[in-house]
């Protein structure tokens, strides 16, 4: 059978060894190299969380994707974006950095456990940061499948704020769910600030209540397909995505651990 999908973004909080190991950092890492081999294109974005040693990992500044501003509110921020390579799986990553956001050096919350106040700004800087560095690179994904909570406002601005861009027109959007979803709230204005261009705060279920919950509501509402990445999640959650009418993909035991999850991901991307 002749492939369809050929260009596949993964989009991710976690990629080992640029973060500790984790289910969510090890699939971030073997996942676009197993689709890759499957002779597809791909594209890894994440963070660049200030723990990332820049020198050992040998990142550095790809100065003609950065420069641009990201708007939240009424204040510019500038992205700047930085590229590193894994040799041994001849994949390059991008980095999503900003000075007021990702340059401390805990990832979510502080030394004493209390949640960043401004967890809902990076997010929303991280989506927006990787819709445009992928506009700047003129690289048309078929498939986005995003991976972490980081990631959950991409789908809600791909299907309403760049659906008409030639580059995201024919995009589908896998969505990944982990037990990483926060525990504590966001700011209580979160959707307001999310809001933009043509979505508006009431587009979002986070609009009803900020909560880590909620925000994986709003990626799930503009899914093509999800997948279910952990065993324990919400039993609410779960409803919620079965509910709606897309693809869903169950957890399944072992296949984490003998690498099958990739050939099944890759028959979902086929199918979309």
């Amino acid at each position: 059978m002749a492939e369809i999908f050929k260009k596949v973004l993964f989009v991710n909080s976690e990629i080992f060894p640029y973060l500790p190991d984790s289910e969510i950092a090890r699939i971030g890492r073997f996942l676009p190299q197993g689709i890759q081999e499957r002779k597809k294109e791909i594209r890894s974005f994440m963070p660049r969380f200030g723990c990332i040693n820049e020198r050992k990992n040998q990142l550095h500044e790809v100065i003609r994707l950065s420069g641009i501003n990201i708007i939240i509110g009424d204040v510019d921020r500038p992205l700047v974006i930085k590229v590193a390579s894994i040799p041994a799986a001849r994949m390059q990553m991008y980095f999503i950095d900003n000075e007021d956001y990702f340059r401390r050096k805990a990832v979510y919350a502080d030394a004493d456990g209390r949640f960043f106040s401004d967890n809902d700004e990076r997010a929303i800087f991280f989506a927006k940061g990787v819709l445009e560095t992928v506009k700047k690179l003129r690289w048309a994904p078929d498939i986005i499948h995003c991976h972490g909570w980081i990631t959950h406002l991409l789908p809600a601005y791909l299907k309403q704020v760049y659906k008409d861009d030639p580059i995201f027109s024919s995009s589908k959007v896998v969505l990944s769910l982990y037990d990483d979803l926060p525990s504590a709230s966001f700011a209580a204005d979160f959707a307001a600030k999310a809001a933009t261009g043509s979505i508006k705060a009431e587009d979002l279920p986070i609009c009803e209540q900020p909560d880590g919950i909620k925000l994986a509501e709003t990626a799930a509402k503009y899914s093509d397909g999800i997948i279910l990445g952990s065993p324990d999640l919400d039993p609410k959650l779960v409803k919620y995505c079965k509910g709606l009418k897309v693809p869903v993909l169950p957890f399944k035991e072992g296949s984490f651990e003998d690498g099958s999850y990739i050939d099944d991901y890759d028959a979902l991307y086929d199918k979309l």
